[in-house]
């Protein structure tokens, strides 16, 4: 009897490795989940047969457990990544140092087939400390194993996302959602067809860089309205100026800290510098198409998980038809 191969997949419990977990059981791989927390992520093992899919403690940090997580894979996959920094979890050790880490240990144990996940924007020479990291990354990735296969995922959507599902919160509360870079240009992504793209990357010889992106390419202010039909509601929508927002988050920032990480991180000085810029797939790049991989289109999927911060939840649209028939 032929044991299955095995992926580990760092991160793997997090917003986009759950669904490359789950993809890759249901095509009969065993699934490593390498987590700081395995006793959180024991949701995983429901993704496949009893013992398909484990969660394993991981630090990418140490050398020893994640070599222990490595050991005896046949494919690796890199989706730890952080959207704002704290005291203890910085960029640079775990988007860059940490990435650099695991594909190290995984050319020393004879990995080919490495998967990571990076960002549009990923440069050395941004202002964003995000996106340094990132390309820091990206070029370690590349030196341990030259032939890996590097996803550059615009803003990713999906039931658990932390975009349209902080503004749907934020419309249940004020009746001003305020914008930084209201004109920025996105290409929101479903995170299904980036962990199909990343499935995709492991079954055949992919390699290189691929910047994935949905069908539609809107303004912030076009995705805020867009959010807006979605849970039924009607908001004023205020453009912050950089400058302005720029204090705000200073302001924010100094008070999650002195309030030792109870107030929420809404915005950070390093997001308003990332919202200067478009978020788009470059013109020459590798795509989705070139992973065989059909994107799918926000409206196919946002009304699926918004229609909680409806006025009714699910039950608004049959609220308004019986308002109509008493009419």
């Amino acid at each position: 009897m032929n044991t299955p191969p095995l992926v580990t997949i760092f991160g793997g419990s997090g917003f986009l490795g759950r669904y490359i977990a789950q993809r890759m059981a249901h095509q009969g791989w065993r699934v490593r989940v390498a987590v700081r927390r395995p006793n959180e992520a024991m949701f995983v093992q429901t993704y496949g047969q009893v013992g398909q899919v484990i969660p394993i403690q991981a630090n990418i940090r140490d050398d020893a457990s994640t070599r222990a997580a490595i050991a005896g894979a046949d494919v690796v996959v890199n989706c730890v990544g952080i959207l704002a920094e704290n005291s203890r979890q910085k960029f640079d050790s775990v988007q860059g140092d940490g990435a650099a880490r695991i594909a190290k240990i995984s050319a020393e144990s004879g990995i080919s087939k490495f998967i990571h996940i990076s960002s549009i924007g990923a440069d050395a020479e941004s202002d964003s400390k995000y996106l340094r990291s990132k390309a820091a990354a990206e070029a370690a990735v590349s030196a341990a194993i030259p032939d890996a296969v590097i996803l550059r995922p615009s803003v990713m959507f999906g039931a658990e996302d932390r975009f349209f599902n902080k503004f749907g919160t934020m419309s249940r509360y004020f009746p001003i959602l305020p914008m930084v870079g209201a004109d920025s240009r996105f290409q929101p992504v479903y995170v299904d067809d980036v962990a199909a793209a990343a499935v995709a990357a492991i079954n055949t010889d992919a390699s290189g860089i691929y910047e994935l992106g949905g069908p539609d390419v809107e303004t912030f202010r076009e995705l805020m309205q867009r959010m807006l039909r979605a849970v039924r509601r009607k908001r004023f929508l205020i453009n912050l100026p950089f400058g302005i927002a720029r204090i705000n988050a200073f302001f924010i920032e100094l008070w999650r800290k002195a309030t030792l990480g109870i107030v929420p991180l809404v915005l950070t000085r390093d997001q308003v510098k990332m919202l200067q810029h478009d978020n788009v797939v470059s013109d020459d790049a590798k795509t989705l198409a070139d992973l065989g991989v059909d994107p799918t289109a926000m409206d196919a999927v946002l009304d699926s998980y918004l229609y909680r911060f409806r006025p009714q939840g699910q039950y608004t649209d049959l609220t308004s038809s019986a308002k109509n028939l008493r009419g």
